[in-house]
């Protein structure tokens, strides 16, 4: 049995512990928070992120929490007709082998947490890892309170502000994309009928976009508005006010601004990544999820990596433990470009996709709008229809 530590208790670092307790090693989750809670509201999980889920054995518990997806719809924000529709039942999931759906992330948090205690995983609340130091075939963790622990193994998954990956990388504070965005989450019941629907609908225009979608066994319809306007510092949860969200979305169509008018209790977060970089193990350390490769959220696609390098990690490191770092290297190898290609996809969707302008938008329109579902699922099929997890 290896003794594995895991920096940080989210949904990332949950789903690593939980793919090294079920090869049989001993796990100790360090959580820098006082208990292990996830904030925030809904994520969407595609396909490739059942199939990993499936693999950490809780796919039907997050499947009974989840929301089934019918179609992602994009719609123009500024004259509001559809722009492409891309179907989500039928062909879609026998191609990709699972369906595509929305779950609050608390839900997802919990179901890989209730796994994790099921299979034996050490949970220790209140020990944020500050350092690591390495030396006869093993590393220590420390952490703010002095304490120090001991393994063989380190896998980082303290997310965007990683203190193992400013160790491990030291590449400075994560870049601030200049994208602003308002959440809110508000009881279905208050959504008129004609406006509810078993989809995921973006509406997007000039420099902005509005999405939003059915959480919690569609008792909730969970509400995102993102503007590119340039900000440049850090924002985290802070409380917006419905005045200041309405002003900034002035030029949306009448059903969506029907829906942007019904939220309250706004929280504004201005969104970060970080550039991909080459390396992200350091002999007997690691990193994963936004540790590792943290992206914007317009793939759709950082919990579902996360989830993947969970299963990647939990294969490779079925090994003696003096093979550790070679089978971390051959981890770095083997999702390196595939997250990567995501990383950059996010940027792409953001900027060129979704907040259009002028002629731009209206090609972006004519383009989206030729094509077929099949051509549709064509497109996703290298993201979405993943089943090793390093295919690009």
């Amino acid at each position: 049995m290896t003794h594995i530590l895991v920096a940080g208790g989210g949904i990332g670092g949950l789903a690593v512990a939980l793919g090294q307790a079920r090869t049989g090693h001993r796990v100790t989750v360090l959580e820098s928070r006082p208990e292990f809670t996830e904030i925030g509201a809904g994520i969407q999980l595609a396909p490739n992120a059942f199939h990993a889920l499936a693999a950490l054995g809780v796919r039907d518990a997050v499947a009974g929490r989840a929301d089934f997806i019918d179609e992602l719809r994009l719609m123009d924000g500024i004259s509001g007709r559809p722009v492409a529709a891309m179907p989500l039942t039928g062909g879609y999931r026998t191609r990709f082998g699972n369906p595509y759906a929305v779950v609050h992330r608390a839900d997802l948090h919990r179901a890989l947490l209730d796994g994790c205690r099921d299979a034996g995983v050490e949970l220790r609340a209140g020990q944020r890892v500050t350092a690591y130091e390495q030396a006869d075939g093993r590393v220590t963790a420390v952490t703010a309170t002095g304490d120090r622990f001991r393994a063989r193994a380190l896998i980082g998954a303290d997310g965007l502000r990683s203190a193992v990956r400013e160790q491990l990388v030291g590449d400075g504070p994560p870049r601030i994309s200049g994208h602003t965005i308002y959440r809110s989450v508000i009881p279905m019941s208050e959504v008129p009928a004609r406006l509810r629907t078993r989809a995921v609908t973006l509406w997007a225009g000039p420099k902005w976009h509005f999405v939003h979608y059915p959480i919690g066994a569609g008792s909730y319809l969970n509400l995102a508005a993102t503007r590119d306007d340039g900000a440049r510092h850090e924002i985290t949860g802070s409380p917006a006010g419905r005045a200041r969200v309405l002003a900034g979305f002035a030029g949306l169509a009448g059903p969506a601004r029907e829906l942007l008018e019904l939220g309250r209790d706004w929280r504004i977060w201005v969104l970060c990544d970080r550039d991909p970089v080459e390396t992200w193990v350091d002999g007997r350390v690691a990193l994963a999820g936004d540790a590792a490769h943290p992206m914007l959220q317009y793939a759709a696609q950082g919990a579902c990596m996360a989830l993947e390098d969970a299963v990647v990690l939990g294969t490779l490191l079925r090994c003696d433990p003096a093979d550790v770092p070679q089978r971390l290297e051959k981890y770095n190898g083997v999702r390196r470009e595939r997250t990567t290609r995501t990383t950059l996809t996010a940027r792409w969707m953001g900027s060129e996709l979704y907040h259009a302008a002028g002629a731009r938008a209206d090609e972006r329109n004519a383009l989206l709008a030729a094509h077929s579902a099949e051509d549709l699922h064509d497109v996703v099929s290298w993201l979405h229809g993943a089943t090793d997890f390093s295919s690009t």
